[in-house]
């Protein structure tokens, strides 16, 4: 399935989306929103989910956030949970504007860092029929408690203060300073535990980049969805990996438990959950059924 190539506008910079429309008879359809999880791009794995998702009949519109990928916007590879998160509510106004769309079935789908933005957005909004989080990262904390386990604490404490320096650079207009974002256990990227280097490169695509701003750790830290959880609204389903090393499944299914969530277990770590993994056919079939039933993709 070749998707069509557009654009929507997000604090004054152009993002660049994928639009894959949806099969069925249905003269409007539902509509998903997606992007990537942590420095990732929508040519790195997402077009097999929406694919998958359009052949069940609704449509899907994948986009990179700003900084990233295919999508304008300064500093490059500099990870904001707040830009990205208005990155989100643009690409939602865009989605429900889609030919054949059906603006009041707008579904948020989000993994691993973007399944804790999609909870926060679909909070905020009035429109959003349902939330699909794979893998999220829900706790910044619990993260970061996994994460000192590919590091030691020397190492650690230099990328904090790296970070803050960076951070205090680009808020003054300045360059980012940048670390690997994915390297091998002890190889120094902000994603490097075990399978992480692998997984992330086997899926790569043409515009994915392996380095992301050192300042990527505070941004971590500050993400907490449980208020969020609990105001949602609508539909909720939550997949964790049981295994999963990155994102603790515990405050996952704490998360899930607030947001009075329809969950999925599946005993595997965090990345086999992707296309070309073991379970990566249930995780998208469960995602099928759970659409069929919440917002009638046929």
């Amino acid at each position: 399935m070749t998707p069509v190539e557009v654009d929507f506008v997000s604090g004054g910079d152009v993002c660049s989306a994928w639009h894959f429309a949806g099969n069925g008879g249905s003269a409007r359809r539902p509509v998903v929103v997606m992007a990537h999880g942590f420095g990732g791009t929508k040519d790195s794995g997402l077009a097999p989910f929406a694919e998958r998702i359009a052949e069940a009949g609704a449509d899907v519109l994948a986009f990179d956030y700003r900084g990233f990928g295919a999508s304008q916007g300064l500093p490059r590879q500099s990870l904001s949970v707040r830009r990205q998160i208005a990155d989100y509510h643009a690409a939602v106004d865009a989605a429900a504007a889609l030919p054949g769309v059906d603006p009041g079935r707008v579904v948020l789908w989000g993994v691993s860092f973007s399944g804790g933005h999609v909870l926060r957005v679909a909070a905020e909004r009035g429109d959003v029929g349902a939330v699909i989080a794979l893998t999220p990262l829900t706790s910044g904390m619990a993260v970061s408690r996994a994460a000192m386990t590919s590091r030691d604490l020397t190492t650690s404490l230099r990328w904090t203060l790296t970070g803050i320096r960076s951070r205090v650079s680009v808020a003054r207009g300045g360059a980012p300073t940048m670390m690997p974002l994915v390297s091998p256990v002890g190889g120094g990227g902000a994603l490097a535990l075990e399978g992480a280097d692998e997984s992330y490169r086997a899926m790569a695509g043409p515009s994915w980049r392996n380095e992301i701003d050192c300042s990527v750790g505070l941004e971590v830290l500050g993400v907490r969805t449980a208020a969020a959880a609990k105001r949602l609204r609508c539909p909720l389903l939550v997949q964790i990996a049981d295994f999963d090393s990155y994102v603790p499944a515990d405050a996952v299914a704490a998360t899930a438990a607030h947001g009075r969530a329809q969950v999925h277990h599946y005993p595997c770590d965090h990345f086999d959950v992707w296309p070309g993994h073991d379970w990566f056919d249930k995780a998208v079939v469960d995602q099928i059924a759970f659409l069929h039933r919440v917002v009638a993709t046929q």
